[in-house]
């Protein structure tokens, strides 16, 4: 796509924002470059791009220190994120992101992102909560002053005792974890689609009920 292109999408993007037509801001947390792909820090970037392929959207735009990309997921405009600040200080570019096109963090804000509280393949989805010691979404707290947000944490897997934990969230999934957070992405697409379309009430009652042994 060219720039001319972005700058159309752009423009109208943030004219329906000053109309006050509902825009979702939809950010996937992970780290940039090619060593962290793949890793279990990285899960909310993989959703990003699952949505994207599902929906043809581009996310190829550099603005707000992130990748970007803009489009319609369930009949919804979206906006979709990946930051390039590093996990650690996601809030940073998402920020500017709500500020710029007018956004509601409270209402229009869904952020994805891994949590080793959760097995592989598991996902819940939550209107607000704290960070969990989740350092992305702590920064994110801290920039918008609050922890009012949507969001859906992507199950990696709890870490073991020998390990150190930054070590863990930048490993790689085996075989067997891989096939299982696989899943847990289509899942999530699936979560995305249903918050847009029917609520996240209604994601939430799909999701996060507890599978019967």
């Amino acid at each position: 796509m060219n720039k001319n292109a972005y700058s159309t999408i752009d423009l109208s993007a943030r004219r329906n924002a000053q109309m006050g037509i509902k825009m979702y801001i939809i950010a996937g947390l992970g780290n940039p470059g090619k060593e962290y792909e793949n890793t279990r820090h990285n899960v909310g970037f993989d959703v990003i791009d699952a949505l994207a392929d599902k929906y043809n959207i581009s996310v190829a735009e550099l603005k707000h220190r992130s990748m970007i990309g803009k489009g319609y997921v369930g009949g919804q405009k979206v906006v979709l994120v990946k930051p390039l600040t590093f996990m650690n200080l996601s809030g940073e570019s998402i920020r500017p992101v709500i500020d710029y096109y007018k956004a509601e963090a409270e209402s229009d804000l869904i952020v994805i992102s891994d949590d080793i509280s959760l097995e592989p393949g598991q996902i819940r989805v939550r209107k607000k909560g704290s960070a969990g010691g989740h350092n992305g979404l702590k920064n994110i707290i801290k920039q918008l002053g609050h922890d009012n947000f949507q969001r859906i944490r992507i199950g990696v897997g709890e870490k073991p005792k020998n390990y150190d934990l930054a070590d863990w969230v930048l490993g790689h999934f085996n075989k067997e974890e891989k096939a299982a957070v696989d899943e847990a992405l289509d899942k999530a697409v699936k979560a995305l689609e249903i918050m847009l379309t029917d609520g996240t009430d209604t994601a939430m009652n799909e999701f996060n009920r507890k599978v019967s042994l």
